[in-house]
Formats: C-alpha cells, structure tokens, sequence
C-alpha cells in the first residue's frame, strides 16, 4: 500500500537524522561526561550550557581547508571515509525501534525492514566497515595511517570471532536470526516463555559481547588504531574537514547502533516490565516502547563513555591476547554449556 510506503520513507530519513543527531550530540556528552569525571566544566560557551558545540564543531569542519597529500592515492582517499559513514548508516535498518502503530486498519512497523537474517547483516555489514578505514590508511601513502589501518583490521577480526560465538548461543535459545523475533521472545509474546530478559539467560555472552563492542567500535581502553601517542592520529592521521568529520561522526554511529543492538539481543529492546499489564491503548505501549529502548541506548552510550574516561588503554600485545587467549575461548565453553543445557531441557 501507498501509505506503508510512505511510512517507509518517513522512517528511513527519521532514522537517518536520528543516527546524525544522536552521534553529534554524543561528541557534547563525551565532553561533559569527561568534564564531570575530571572535575570540569566542559563546553559552556557555544549557546546555552554549550549546546551549540557540536553545531559549532561541524561548521568548523566544513570551513576548514580540504587538504589530500599529493603523494596519495585521491580516489581512494576520498572512498574510504565515505565508505565507513555508509556502512555505520545501513546497520540500522534491521533493528526494531519499536513495536507497530495501528492507524486507520493499518499496521505500520517501527522497523525499516525485518529479514530472517538480520543478525548476519549487522555482522556483514560491519565486517565491510573496515575497509572503510584499511582504504583511507593505505590510501593516504603515510606509515602511522597504514599502521591504525592494520591495528584496525587485525583487531577487528580478532574481536568478531568471539562476538560471532557470543551471539551462536543467542540464536540457540530463540531459534531466530531476525532481531525483531529476539524482541519478541523476551516479551514473552510467543509462547509465554521467554519472560526475562536474554541478559538473565546470558550473562557471559552479554560481558563478551559489550567487550567486543568497545573493540569493533575503536573505543578506549581499544583506541589501538588511532592511539595518538604512538600514531599521532592512526588511520585518519592525514585526513581534514569533512573528510576527517564522517570517520569521526561515522565512530559515534557506530557506537549509537551498537547501544541500540546491545539493547536489543540482551535487554528487551523496545520491552519493558509489565508493559502488557498497563491496559494502555497499543499505540501508547508502543511509544512507551521506544522511549524505554532510546533511553537503554542513552545509558549504554554514557557506559561507553564512562569506561573510555576510567580505564587506560591497553597495550597492542595485551588487546591480540586478551582476544584470542580470553574472550575466545570463553565464549565457547560458553557455547558448548549452552548448548547442554538446552540439549538437557529438549529431552
């Protein structure tokens, strides 16, 4: 139908400017945060409260001069942060950002679209963000950028095998790949079973994959890539205006999906409690729903932020090891009790 549609296209450029806005906003937060936790004041000049900093940041980068190193390869100095801005922006057409909106007869889902396989798009999908950045640090003929790149890379696939692992025993439990189905699992709403939420079945898979999260994102204490200590500024070292502005803005993204993805496998998503026992009209449920989900995405944000203002980061052999050596094989032992567990339960 023409309406659906519509809705449809509505929902794609709400999403879009919802995932800008959260990630310039989540630049202010950063700072505030770091303010708060160093016993500062942060922005405070740009509009009220410093509100207006994050406008300000972005002029600021789109005045500043384009500059591509002469020695570089220009197409693909360009490519690269265009291409890990459009990967950050297409993880979020699989997630639920609430339940459906009855108006007029009509349904109307708060999801762009729902395929059966909507776990293996996230991970395809953020798989091909790396050489997002593997291009721009070759591209830009400069050894330290060539060095985040490979830092990057190495330590993205290191960290996806155990998040893959993380999520195997998700998959188990519910049967399903489509993130709109593992909502509605921890509602109970299928078979009135699943009433808790996944973090309470998987605890461990749940602490192996927010540390995997803070890896695939680039964040401290796994700023390797960009550690400007030892490589003035990784990966994006020769990168300026806009340029420098997507990788930047296209981290906050990913930071803000992986919140809202954190949300949903393991804490309900758009769920809350006694959600069903509100006798509210549905469409409110619904808008209650997605408020309850933005507000766990919000509080995931700020753990992001606050582990990155309270650990240091660690050192490149430490990172391969905890990696390989901890988070791999934890999650499978991981794997394997689960898959006694429900193998003992199914008899």
């Amino acid at each position: 139908m023409m309406s659906i549609f519509i809705f449809k296209v509505i929902l794609v450029v709400a999403v879009f400017a919802i995932s800008l806005f959260m990630a310039a906003y989540s630049t202010y937060a950063e700072r505030k945060v770091a303010a708060f936790m160093q016993d500062r004041i942060g922005p405070d000049r740009a509009g009220p409260f410093g509100l207006l900093q994050p406008l300000a940041d972005g002029l600021k980068l789109f005045m500043k001069e384009e500059i591509i190193p002469s020695v570089s390869n220009k197409f693909l100095f360009v490519l690269g942060p265009c291409l890990f801005m459009i990967t950050a922006l297409m993880t979020g057409v699989v997630i639920p950002w609430g339940d459906s909106l009855t108006f007029g007869g009509v349904e109307y889902k708060l999801q762009i679209t729902d395929i059966n396989i909507g776990i293996l798009y996230v991970f395809g999908v953020v798989s091909i963000g790396v050489y997002g950045i593997m291009i721009g640090g070759w591209a830009s003929n400069n050894k330290f950028s060539l060095l985040g790149a490979i830092r990057a890379s190495a330590q993205m696939i290191s960290y996806e095998i155990a998040m893959g692992f993380s999520i195997i025993t998700l998959v188990m439990m519910t049967g399903t790949l489509s993130l709109k189905e593992i909502s509605v699992f921890q509602s109970g709403g299928i078979d009135g079973h699943w009433n808790f939420w996944n973090v309470v079945y998987q605890p461990f898979s749940f602490l192996i994959f927010i540390i995997c999260a803070f890896a695939e994102c680039n964040r401290a204490p796994f700023d390797l890539p960009e550690c400007e200590t030892e490589l003035v500024g990784g990966y994006h070292t020769e990168f300026s205006s806009m340029k420098l502005g997507l990788y930047l803005f296209a981290e906050y993204i990913n930071m803000f999906i992986s919140s809202a993805i954190i949300s949903t496998l393991f804490f309900g998503g758009y769920n809350f409690p006694f959600m069903h026992d509100l006798g509210l009209d549905a469409n409110i449920i619904t808008i209650l729903g997605t408020i309850a989900l933005f507000t766990k995405i919000i509080f995931f944000i700020f753990f992001f932020m606050w582990i990155r203002w309270t650990i240091p980061r660690f050192r490149y052999d430490q990172l391969m090891n905890l990696g390989w050596k901890g988070l791999l094989p934890l999650s499978i032992l991981n794997l394997v009790i689960t898959g006694a567990v429900i193998l003992y339960f199914n008899k």
